[in-house]
């Protein structure tokens, strides 16, 4: 399997993986300012990059754990999901959760895409009134399994 990235921008920084068993490809700011992120604000990053995935893979896209525990920066839509058929430039919504201002120097790694495959089903709808096939958890949701592994609830 491969992907293509494609620089948008000159100063733009290729994705790479920072071993050989990395799962993410790490995404960076691109430009030659550094972005300031105050406490409590959401900022788009540039990467200046875009990519081509596989038909059948999105590119999943989370915050690097080091700047979410050392900084608490996080990506304002928890994950992000980049479409195997979008062509534009990736960009990292940030969120600073914590009480300090973070200044992102160009070139810096903010968040990491990992590839994943996907399945694409069709979809069919099932008419109002009509039952819905049984299953052994039914309706029940938001901690009918219980708390602990084999919990009140297990069988």
């Amino acid at each position: 399997m491969k992907i293509y990235f494609q620089k948008l921008i000159p100063d733009a920084v290729i994705p790479t993986r920072a071993t050989r068993q990395s799962a993410g490809f790490d995404l960076s700011l691109c430009g030659q300012q550094p972005v300031t992120i105050q406490p409590g604000e959401t900022v788009m990053i540039h990467t200046g990059v875009a990519v081509v995935l596989p038909e059948g893979t999105a590119g999943m896209v989370y915050p690097r754990s080091g700047l979410a525990s050392k900084h608490g920066l996080a990506l304002a839509n928890c994950v992000g999901v980049i479409d195997s058929d979008y062509r534009g430039e990736l960009m990292v919504p940030l969120y600073n959760h914590s009480g300090e201002a973070y200044t992102v120097s160009p070139g810096e790694r903010v968040a990491q895409m990992v590839v994943t495959p996907v399945l694409l089903p069709e979809v069919e709808e099932i008419p109002a009134g009509k039952q819905l096939p049984e299953s052994e958890r039914g309706t029940g949701g938001f901690g009918s399994t219980g708390k602990t592994a084999g919990g009140e609830n297990a069988k």
